[in-house]
């Protein structure tokens, strides 16, 4: 019989909604020439927060009104949904790592100021551990290394191929998006634990 081994501390997690980060120049297109992100909270990693900005994006099928923009700017747009979002809209976008978008699916998105398609742009993000160095060498593991994280309770299971990303400015964080939210049943703030499989 299998049993689990947790593997350090158990770590906070947090979904991710469907959102855009946006690039000066697409800024600037659907808000006009100077504008800035009016920043409502920040979010657990550094430097990062939700603005009151929102956008639509439509697909062949739908649309999807009020999505919100991530800060900071960034050298490109990139529009992160899930799976479920991919199949209201109509598009088939790959499961990619954040910041890898060549050759990814195009999308129309709507602004204040304009409209227009952002060509590869969209993707579904792997799910993904945000750790500092120290917390690696805690954890044994380094970056791009994919692990398995378990979430306790009624509707309980593992995750696997949970990518870990480490950087010295991140915080300890595990990120999975809301159909695998909702497929276990976890909340914003919940603990997860990285773990190890064994025989008994």
């Amino acid at each position: 019989m299998i049993r689990l081994e947790s593997i350090g501390e158990p770590i906070i997690a947090n979904i991710s909604n469907h959102h855009i980060h946006l690039c000066e120049d697409d800024l600037f297109f659907f808000f006009g020439k100077g504008s800035k992100l009016n920043k409502i909270k920040d979010l657990l990693q550094p430097g990062q927060f939700a603005c009151k900005e929102k956008l639509v994006i439509v697909g062949p099928k739908n649309r999807i009104n009020k999505v919100r923009i991530i800060g900071p700017l960034r050298k490109k747009t990139q529009i992160e949904i899930s799976r479920t979002d991919a199949f209201f809209l109509g598009i088939n976008p790959p499961l990619r790592d954040s910041g890898d978008l060549e050759g990814t699916v195009g999308i129309k998105v709507i602004g204040p100021k304009g409209e227009k398609e952002i060509k590869s742009s969209c993707i579904v993000v792997r799910r993904h551990i945000h750790m500092r160095t120290e917390d690696a060498q805690q954890y044994k593991v380094k970056d791009k290394d994919k692990v398995s994280v378990e979430v306790e309770g009624e509707r309980g299971l593992v995750f696997g191929n949970v990518q870990v990303r480490v950087r010295g400015d991140f915080a300890l964080e595990c990120h999975i998006d809301t159909d695998e939210a909702n497929a276990c049943g976890l909340k914003n703030g919940d603990k997860v634990k990285i773990i190890d499989f064994a025989e008994k």
